[in-house]
């Protein structure tokens, strides 16, 4: 399932990061931190990996 906006696609990006150990997780917040939480790395993955170009910004 490919990431629904920009802003989703980056927080599963930071997550993912995190799931792999690149940043502390403690310094997620919001979105990113219930993705690290609730999601796999390859989910995250999936998400992370989506084209932002016809993205909206913000999901309505």
């Amino acid at each position: 399932m490919p990431a629904k906006s920009k802003i989703q696609q980056m927080a599963a990006g930071a997550a993912l990061s995190a799931k792999r150990e690149e940043i502390d997780p403690k310094k997620l917040k919001g979105a990113s931190k219930e993705m690290y939480k609730s999601m796999s790395e390859s989910k995250l993955r999936e998400f992370a990996a989506t084209k932002r170009r016809k993205l909206p910004k913000k999901k309505k």
